[in-house]
């Protein structure tokens, strides 16, 4: 039986270890063998997709459930929360259009495998040690990472990549 949704991918690690950075390099690869990947980053701040004088913002102080913005090049729905909770990841996952799994920065207390970047010369503690989700590690420096869990070079996108798709049980395309 084909699940409803795309599998989750998670990509974690403390600020500034480059967790953004490497989902940036991975996507050209996983196009480049064919996958199509979706990414739901999760942020701590307000969003602000459009000043606020514009129509949308507009249209949203005055009490649109939903604004689609939309042109040739791209859209986006902005959803005033109020006083709703901020929605489940299942939720916001399936709202995506179809991929072949989907890359979630953030959302830690959600179950799914990660793959956490540490980079030790920033200081900061380790997720790996206490999050059971994280199942290996990117880094820039191996030989300071003290773990079982199966180590990869941060700069091999190659190895990171299939380690992700082999995880999730996806074949590469081309």
């Amino acid at each position: 039986m084909n699940s409803p949704h795309p599998p989750l991918f998670g990509i974690s690690g403390r600020s500034g270890q480059g967790k953004t950075t490497l989902i940036e390099a991975l996507l050209p690869w996983f196009r480049a063998h064919g996958l199509t990947v979706n990414v739901i980053k999760h942020s701590h701040h307000s969003i602000e997709l459009e000043p606020p004088s514009k129509d949308s913002a507009r249209f949203r102080r005055a009490g649109a459930g939903e604004v689609l913005i939309a042109s040739p090049y791209r859209y986006a729905i902005v959803r005033e929360l109020n006083d709703e909770a901020e929605p489940p990841l299942s939720a916001l996952a399936a709202r995506l259009s179809h991929a072949d799994f989907v890359i979630v920065e953030g959302f830690a207390r959600d179950a799914m495998p990660r793959l956490e970047v540490v980079r030790p010369s920033t200081g900061n503690a380790p997720l790996y040690m206490t999050d059971i989700d994280i199942l290996a590690i990117a880094t820039d420096d191996p030989a300071a990472i003290e773990s079982s869990l199966p180590t990869l070079p941060l700069g091999d996108i190659e190895a990171i990549g299939a380690y992700i798709c082999k995880t999730l049980g996806i074949e590469l395309k081309r």
